[in-house]
């Protein structure tokens, strides 16, 4: 069964040329842990949004599922955000942070890998396809509209497949970052004390016969922890953003660790980067384009995949409250570094906490010690999706 919401604004009816210009402002601009300075680094900040992946609606791919949608114009916009949060972090975790995309530029083959797992085909690795019939085992059919926390758990399960890239994904529920849990997560050969469980002398674990991540990070790097991709779905208030939260969550977009923030109005979903004064700024996918096939010699035609205009802004409170923040914490030390950061917030005055970031499980969570053992296998990521079995609309709700 297929579901098609037709109603949704998209730029190919505004027109690319009725975006504003980045304002004029002494106020910083943070856009995914990096400041800049308007009125004198205006370049820079369009070379930084423009480096990053921008997925849109697209139309005229192969059949989703063989005989389903040929677009997901109306529908895909949440998959669409839930595919830039990722492709964030994997421009982090193979390109590195300080990577910049520049048109015509000779394309790296670790960029080419990443835009080719992006692909509106069946087995790109988190193509539409691949995202809209997972989401089926989340109880949503092709067609119909996600919201953060769906989308999450189904970026979870399709890393499962990447041995390339060796994310380990973390989807923190109850509003509560555990500690112990993520450290478990990433690093699963150590035991509950500490020790080491498996003999890492002996070299990386192999698939496939390649060495996992081996052109992205150093040998000794992968063998002490895998790269973290933190999501964290979040509702900040009823039909509205409490505003108790707006100064903590553009403070997330200060951190050097932000993915930044899947959300939007409701049925009309972006991804927010960054904000400037009380202005959140964020990539859209609400234009249609015509599907990519690879060239000849494996190269990618990307002018598509950035966008080259000022990115859109919106005042911060008219987001839905119904989110999802993101997180990259490439090495143990970035991840410690971001929990020393978060507690400073924590400890601020400007607005309160969004979540809460303990060291070990709450004696409230009612979980069994074995589930935290999070191997990115099915029997584990099936429990753990029936334990925490909520629809986004569901989440706990935060207010003063």
């Amino acid at each position: 069964m297929y579901f098609y919401i037709s109603a949704t604004l998209t730029y190919d009816t505004l027109g690319f040329g009725e975006f504003d210009d980045f304002p004029e402002t002494s106020e910083p601009v943070w856009i995914l842990g990096k400041e800049f300075n308007a009125l004198t680094e205006k370049e820079d900040i369009l070379s930084h949004v423009t480096s990053r992946l921008w997925f849109t609606y697209r139309k005229n791919f192969p059949p989703i599922g063989g005989t389903g949608p040929t677009s997901d114009t109306g529908w895909g916009c949440m998959l669409r955000c839930g595919q830039m949060i990722l492709g964030e972090a994997l421009v982090r975790r193979h390109l590195g942070r300080d990577w910049r995309w520049v048109r015509g530029q000779s394309q790296r083959e670790d960029y080419v890998g990443i835009l080719n797992a992006f692909l509106d085909k069946k087995d790109g690795y988190y193509s539409l396809h691949q995202i809209a019939q997972m989401g089926v085992g989340e109880g949503k059919s092709i067609g119909q509209w996600y919201g953060p926390n769906t989308v999450a758990q189904v970026l979870k399960k399709l890393t499962v497949f990447d041995s390339w890239s060796r994310l380990a994904v973390h989807v923190a529920m109850d509003n509560t970052v555990v500690i112990e849990e993520i450290k478990r997560l990433c690093m699963p050969w150590l035991d509950y004390g500490g020790a080491a469980c498996v003999d890492l002398q002996g070299g990386m674990p192999e698939r496939n016969g390649c060495l996992e991540g081996a052109c992205a990070l150093a040998e000794e790097e992968t063998a002490l922890w895998k790269p973290l991709l933190l999501l964290i779905p979040l509702r900040l208030g009823l039909s509205d953003i409490n505003e108790a939260y707006i100064e903590t969550l553009k403070q997330c977009f200060q951190l050097p660790q932000s993915l930044g923030v899947i959300g939007g109005k409701p049925n009309h979903a972006h991804y927010f980067i960054g904000y400037v004064g009380e202005e959140l700024i964020y990539l859209d996918p609400h234009t249609t384009q015509p599907a990519v096939e690879p060239c000849e010699d494996s190269q990618v035609p990307d002018d598509t995949y950035h966008c080259q205009h000022p990115p859109c802004r919106m005042h911060i409170c008219e987001i839905d409250p119904s989110i999802a923040v993101g997180f990259f914490c490439r090495t143990e030390d970035d991840f410690d570094d971001w929990c020393m950061r978060f507690r400073k917030l924590s400890h601020t005055r400007a607005g309160l906490p969004m979540f809460e970031l303990v060291d070990c499980q709450p004696s409230h969570f009612a979980c069994s010690v074995d589930i935290l053992n999070l191997n990115p296998d099915f029997s584990d990521s099936d429990r753990l999706e029936r334990f925490f079995d909520s629809e986004d609309e569901e989440f706990e709700i935060l207010s003063l």
